[in-house]
Order: C-alpha cells, then sequence, then structure tokens
C-alpha cells in the first residue's frame, strides 16, 4: 500500500481561479472592496483591545480610474500588510487572512464584522486584469512593500516608498473588459454590491456650496468646496436596534431600497436575532391586493452587509417571496464565491425563524389595532392564504390572525364565524357549510338568495383561495366549504319546512325534454331540482370540485403545479318555480322561446352567454321593447 499527499499545480490550478471560480465577472470590485474593508475593521479591532497603537481616525476606502493608464485603484486606510504578511496571505491560494484573524481573536472578534472566509477573493482580480500590483504598509513599524503578478505564478516582491498605513490594488484593466473603466459601470457595481458596507467608499468628489457667514458683505457669493462622494450608508436600518428607530426611519430605508416604489409599505418586520445564529433583516409588506405575479426577487441577501444575492429561495419561505426587504447572516452558508446559498440545517433553522416572526406579528397587529389590520387585510390576505397552504408551522399559528370577510364587508376569526354561522349553516349529516362567494358582483343573485335564507356569505376571491380552502377542509373536521352558484347548494342546507314541488313527474321530464334541444348536452348536464334558493326557472351551477380544481390549474405552471379539468356545468330545472310551471302550460312556439329566454338569463347569470348567443339574446330584447 502506497500514501502519499496529492500535489496540486499553481501553474494549472491558477487558471481556473481566473476564468471559472466567479460565475459573473463584475464580482471582482465587491471582492476586493470587501478586502479592504476586513483591512480597515481588523484595525479598529486591534486598536480596541490594545495590540495596535496607533491612531484610527476616519478610514474609508477610495476606488479610482485611470482612464489614461486603463487602471483601476482601490486604496484603504486599513492594517496593511507587511513583505511576510504578503508571501503568507497573497502567495498562498486559498490561506484565508480573515478566517486566520477571527480564529486568532475568537472570543473578542466575533462581533468585529469580517467578512472573508476562503482566501480567494483577491484573485478574482485576475478576472479583469491583465497585471495587478499591490503597494501595502502595515500599520507595524516596518517597510512598505509592492508585489506584481501579470496572471502567471510569477511574481517580484520589493521594498517601495509609502509613508500612509493601508494598502492600494492597482489593476491593469485588460482589453476586454475595459467597461470597468467607465465610472458609469463601476457606480453601478459599487450601488448593488458595497451600498451598505460598514466601511465608508469614496468614488469621486462632488461639489458642495458653504453657508454665507453671518457677517459677509452684501456681494458676497457663496463658496464652492469639493467634498468626497461616499457612495454608501454604513449604518443602515437592519444593523440598528429597533428601539433606535421611528417609522419615519423604516420609510426612509424603503425609500432607499427601492427608489422607484413611490407607495408606502403596510408594515414591516424587524428580525434581530443572536442565537442560536446570527440574523438581522427587515421584511416589508408591500399593498398586494390580488396581484399574486407582482415581481418577486425584491429580497436582498447580506453577509455582513456585503451583498450577496436577491435569488433567496430556501432561507426565505416561499409565500414571503412577495414582499421585499433585506436579510443579513454571517451564518448563511455560501458556495466558495459567495454566489448564491447552500442549502443545510442552519438554512432550514432561520426560515423556520422568519416564519414565526411573520405569524407573531399577524398576531399582534390584530391585537393591537384590529380596525386598522381589517384595513390592510385585502392587500396582505394573498401572502397570508399562501403561507396557511405552503407552510404547516404557520398554518398551525394561523387561527389566532386569519380573517374571513363576508360579502358586506365585516370580519370575522374563524372562532366568531364559527359561532355566528354553524348551527344555521349545517346539514343533516352534522356537517358545517360554509358559503363563499368569489366575485360578489358576479355572482349577486346567489348571494342575495343566500342572504335571504339567513346564511353567512363569505367572500374568499384571491388567486389562492381555491387552495387555502382546500387546505381548511382537510385541516377541520367536518366542514365543507360551498360557492354560492355551486350545484345541489339548497340541498346542503337543512330546511325548515319541506318544499312542495309545483311540477308532476311527468311535466318534470316534458320540460327536460323542451330543454335538451336547445343546449349543448356534452357541456350542460340537466338536473330536475325542487328549488327553495331561488324562483328563476333555471339555474345554472358548476360542480364544486370541477370548479375548484379548474382554478387551482389556472394557477398551474407557477406555484401550485398543473392539472387539465374541463369546463362542466349542470342546467337545474327548479321544479319549484312558479315561472317554470307557468312555462309548460304555454302553447308550443311561445313555450320554446321563453325556455331559450330564460336559458340565456341563466347562461348570463355565469357570464357564459357570449358571442353570437349574446348577440341575439341582446337582438331578441330590443325587438320585445319595441
Amino acid at each position: 500500500m502506497t500514501k502519499g499527499s496529492i500535489n496540486v499545480s499553481v501553474e494549472n490550478i491558477f487558471p481556473l481561479i481566473k476564468k471559472f471560480l466567479y460565475s459573473d465577472h463584475e464580482i471582482f470590485l465587491r471582492e476586493l472592496v470587501s478586502n479592504a474593508t476586513d483591512a480597515t475593521l481588523k484595525l479598529r479591532h486591534l486598536i480596541n483591545i490594545g495590540e495596535a497603537k496607533v491612531e484610527y481616525g476616519d478610514p474609508l476606502i477610495e476606488i479610482k480610474i485611470d482612464k489614461t493608464n486603463k487602471t483601476l485603484h482601490i486604496i484603504d486606510q486599513g492594517i496593511g500588510m507587511t513583505a511576510e504578511e504578503v508571501e503568507k496571505y497573497i502567495n498562498q491560494v486559498a490561506f484565508s487572512g480573515a478566517e486566520e484573524f477571527l480564529n486568532k481573536y475568537k472570543d473578542s472578534a466575533k462581533d468585529a464584522g469580517i467578512i472573508g472566509h476562503f482566501g480567494l477573493g483577491f484573485y478574482s482580480a485576475f478576472m479583469v486584469a491583465k497585471k495587478v500590483e499591490i503597494i501595502t504598509k502595515s500599520f507595524k513599524d516596518e517597510p512598505a512593500v509592492k508585489w506584481i503578478c501579470d496572471g502567471s505564478p510569477e511574481f517580484s516582491l520589493e521594498n517601495v516608498d509609502k509613508t500612509t498605513r493601508g494598502t492600494e490594488i492597482i489593476l491593469h484593466i485588460a482589453e476586454d473588459s475595459e467597461e470597468f473603466l467607465e465610472e458609469y459601470r463601476i457606480r453601478e457595481l459599487l450601488e448593488k454590491y458595497n451600498k451598505f458596507m460598514p466601511v465608508p467608499i469614496k468614488f469621486g468628489t462632488r461639489k458642495q456650496t458653504l453657508p454665507l457667514a453671518e457677517d459677509a458683505a452684501e456681494d458676497a457669493k457663496p463658496e464652492e468646496v469639493e467634498i468626497d462622494n461616499i457612495v454608501n450608508n454604513t449604518h443602515p436600518a437592519w444593523t440598528k436596534n429597533p428601539s433606535e428607530l421611528q417609522k419615519e426611519d423604516y420609510l426612509n430605508f424603503y425609500r432607499e431600497l427601492y427608489p422607484t416604489q413611490f407607495e408606502e409599505p403596510l408594515f414591516w418586520i424587524h428580525l434581530n436575532v443572536d442565537y442560536p445564529f446570527s440574523l438581522m433583516g427587515i421584511l416589508f409588506f408591500p399593498r398586494l391586493g390580488n396581484n399574486i405575479n407582482i415581481d418577486k426577487d425584491k429580497i436582498q441577501l447580506y453577509q455582513n452587509q456585503v451583498f450577496v444575492t436577491d435569488e433567496v429561495k430556501g432561507i426565505v419561505p416561499d409565500f414571503l417571496m412577495l414582499l421585499r426587504g433585506v436579510i443579513d447572516s454571517p451564518d448563511i452558508p455560501l458556495n466558495v464565491s459567495r454566489s448564491y446559498l447552500q442549502a443545510d440545517g442552519a438554512v432550514k433553522k432561520i426560515s423556520q425563524y422568519i416564519t414565526r416572526k411573520v405569524a407573531d406579528k399577524m398576531n399582534s397587529l390584530l391585537k393591537e389595532d384590529r380596525p386598522e389590520f381589517e384595513k390592510k387585510w385585502n392587500d396582505i390576505k394573498i401572502v397570508l392564504e399562501y403561507g396557511v397552504v405552503s407552510e404547516e408551522k404557520f398554518a398551525e399559528k394561523s387561527d389566532k390572525f386569519m380573517l374571513y370577510p363576508n360579502v358586506d364587508g365585516q370580519f370575522y376569526t374563524w372562532d366568531e364565524f364559527e359561532s355566528k354561522a354553524k348551527e344555521n349553516q349545517t346539514d343533516k349529516d352534522g356537517n358545517f357549510i360554509i358559503l363563499y362567494a368569489t366575485d360578489k358582483d358576479q355572482q349577486d343573485s346567489y348571494v342575495a338568495s343566500a342572504k335571504e335564507k339567513g346564511y353567512e356569505v363569505l367572500l374568499l376571491d384571491s388567486p389562492v383561495s381555491p387552495h387555502f380552502i382546500q387546505k381548511l377542509e382537510m385541516s377541520k373536521e367536518k366542514i365543507s366549504f360551498v360557492r354560492v352558484d355551486a350545484d345541489h347548494i339548497s340541498n346542503l342546507i337543512k330546511k325548515d319546512e319541506p318544499i312542495l314541488a309545483r311540477m308532476s313527474e311527468e311535466e318534470k321530464e316534458t320540460l327536460k325534454k323542451e330543454i335538451e334541444a336547445s343546449i349543448d348536452k356534452a357541456k350542460y348536464t340537466i338536473q330536475l331540482e325542487d328549488l327553495s334558493m331561488s324562483d328563476a326557472p333555471f339555474i345554472i351551477t358548476q360542480p364544486e370540485f370541477m370548479r375548484r380544481m379548474k382554478e387551482m390549474q389556472q394557477m398551474g405552471g407557477g406555484m401550485f403545479g398543473a392539472g387539465n379539468f374541463p369546463e362542466m356545468y349542470n342546467l337545474v330545472v327548479n321544479s319549484n318555480s312558479d315561472l317554470a310551471h307557468e312555462i309548460l302550460s304555454k302553447p308550443e312556439e311561445e313555450k320554446k322561446e321563453l325556455i331559450v329566454q330564460a336559458l340565456d338569463l341563466a347562461k348570463l347569470s355565469q357570464n357564459l352567454l357570449k358571442g353570437k348567443e349574446l348577440t341575439d339574446f341582446i337582438k331578441r330584447n330590443f325587438d320585445q321593447l319595441k
């Protein structure tokens, strides 16, 4: 048996690092600015614990473009490096100075905000540069050094004159990457990745007009001065304690995140936990209404204030992807290029924590100000219904805060609704029948008939409602949801008085045959019913199961999968209708005209009268008016 060590050739691995480590070459600036930030924060920590006897001052990171020489400069005033440290941290691929620092000072530096982990970020520079220089001077009393590498394994290292502490990285931009010599492009990257980093970042200068002194002469003109143009907010709202923030602070932060979003959020949830994982963030609830197609991927994921991605599926529960805001956690496992999440137990725990926090927030909003919560309901119901459907832990807590509006705009909790309606809406088998509408205007006649009988009709009109209803039927005992225009609705509710049919069995069969000649029998199933809910001679209903499956299918291809359910309807002949009985007594020709008219009215009530049928119906009615 032979044992040994695998030999990794730098000559072979270096091209892989340059070309394939990062999926997007623009990431290089994020990585180099992150390194500069770490260098600054390390210095602050060493000063705080007494290991560095220097003045911290007001350090910043400066980004400069030199178009003449085709170079991009990243300059910090941080800890710097000695020649020995350059050999150690730069010349050893994948040796992380940040990780070494955190291990050395693991007790005191856990909250220092150090970003790096893998020791590979610096090499992202070679994705856009044909040559890289490092000029650095340590905070220690040692000579400054200059390191140069042209992207091959060969480098040079020599002493240079540099009197100020810190590091300057100089990228000699390659011909195929000269977009990164454009000011707009660098500003775009800083805005995307470094907008909230904890050390001020200077990119250029801007003019500021100084106020005139009180004793200035009348003809004195205000003086304009050049000041540093700081492009980042070093203390974003999510890094602060909620007790430090007022409503306006949250709104200002929302505008900072989404400058083109003019509508204010309804409310927000501030996340702040340090055990068993570290997590900060703010989630905003926008006004959603019934819009399930609103832009997703509006929640931004950060790690120690460094932007990672806005694809947060996994860490943020699926139903909350419609929200906006920021999640920041150093404990989120990322791939080596810090570009996307790697699923593990920590991600699942964070997702569960966020779910619980949202449920708790909904409960507190209902308790603190129910009228205000009811006003917001139509804008948040789609998220909450989706949460009940997709997250079991959320569903378990939902009875405390889910509201059920009726068609008249009154809101009930589940217990309130059950207390009000159950006794009157229980069938002979003991099932609680819950009547609901999805469009109270289109289903108005059915709603009116149900209300005349003293039944409560809920309004469940979001795109998620069919799935939400299905979930409730599965989780609660002996309940059935039935839309007000569904089949057999009159037979689902117990009657106080028996119904006396107006027609004989022979008359029913005669009318059925007359109708069959006037409809598409492949689309309609004819039923003869003694209805008490309406005096209409014909009522068109849809099988509750088929209609609900059809509605759920319309969500298919998106969050819930798809099916293939045909359009099917029931044509219910109301043998308890005086008008239906009257139609039978008419002469043959007049009877046919009345049947067609009554059928068209039934179709019209379900929005099924279209095309030529609708044109003929309108013409016929105009003729009758004449």
